[in-house]
């Protein structure tokens, strides 16, 4: 494992980064890095077809309510991104940082920075926002229709957006900024979704005896109970995208942590490359739960791939 100690650039840690992470002696194996490229290509075309068969299907008819599917259609975007432009421009820094081009390296590490924050950051925003919107669904009931309405979630959403954007690029100039906004975000939004969930189960264990369809009188409550197991289904596709965003993410969220707190080393930086893999993966998997966890998605994705085969 090789620590590098050079003081002139250990002076610059706080504010390059880049300096470090570009450097050919902490870089590793061309091996190793190959290794990494090939998964990440075959990731960002899983990536890019899963996520555009997604907006197809989410612009079908479908039962699914208007805020529900611009949340799940800034998602599938945000991944489809991930798969267009972050994952090419990370696959170009490995390749540079192993070769050497100082000039190439340090300009698509700091691009590539720019780029995960936002886009991943992006993601992890929208996922608490699902949450919170499955939450609001259960506790507001008949009123949840009136209060989140498609034009409020797409002005949320475009004000998270627009924060992603601000606060990665200020990487550029000051890294430890956004560092910290990373932390902070990363650490509220997982607690809010713990808290959205934590309650919905325990709003839901309290109302078991109605959500089971076969229990309800043939009356005017049988379609209350009706919803009821729709709305269970759909917190728990939700709950499925939320764990594989957490599984994904975790990792790459404790390297930048140790990167910011110890000295970089070899083993660091291919500990950033494998866990960056991770993250790249969640947009891949995203489509994959959409089509086993909703029905209507993945029955209009079926039909879909069907009239393809055909053709």
């Amino acid at each position: 494992m090789t620590i590098y100690n050079s003081s002139s650039v250990q002076n610059e840690i706080e504010a390059r980064y880049e300096v470090l992470y570009c450097s050919a002696e902490l870089t590793g194996s061309e091996n190793s890095i190959i290794i990494v490229i090939c998964l990440n290509i075959f990731i960002a075309i899983t990536a890019v077809l899963g996520n555009a068969l997604i907006l197809v299907a989410l612009q079908k008819d479908s039962p699914l309510h208007p805020p529900s599917k611009v949340l799940f259609r800034c998602l599938a975007i945000t991944d489809l991104c991930v798969g267009l432009v972050s994952e090419p421009v990370a696959i170009t820094y490995w390749i540079s940082s192993n070769r050497d081009p100082w000039n190439i390296c340090t300009n698509t590490f700091v691009t590539n920075v720019v780029l995960g924050y936002a886009l991943c950051g992006m993601s992890l925003l929208t996922t608490t926002t699902i949450s919170v919107d499955r939450l609001l669904a259960l506790a507001l009931g008949l009123r949840y229709r009136q209060v989140v309405t498609k034009r409020r979630t797409i002005i949320l959403l475009a004000s998270l957006s627009a924060m992603s954007i601000i606060f990665s690029t200020i990487y550029a100039i000051h890294n430890q900024v956004a560092i910290t906004y990373v932390h902070f975000v990363t650490a509220l939004c997982l607690t809010i979704s713990t808290v959205s969930y934590t309650t919905i189960f325990i709003k839901l264990r309290r109302r078991k005896n109605q959500v089971q369809a076969f229990e309800c009188p043939e009356s005017n409550g049988y379609s209350s109970c009706r919803n009821l197991i729709r709305y269970k289904k759909a917190v728990n596709s939700a709950l499925w995208l939320q764990i594989a965003l957490v599984l994904c993410y975790t990792p790459s969220g404790l390297v930048i942590f140790l990167s910011t707190e110890t000295p970089v080393t070899s083993s660091l930086v291919q500990a950033s490359r494998i866990t960056t893999t991770f993250v790249f993966l969640n947009s891949s998997l995203n489509p994959i739960l959409y089509c086993w966890k909703i029905k209507e998605v993945r029955q209009v994705v079926k039909n879909l791939l069907a009239k393809m085969w055909c053709l």
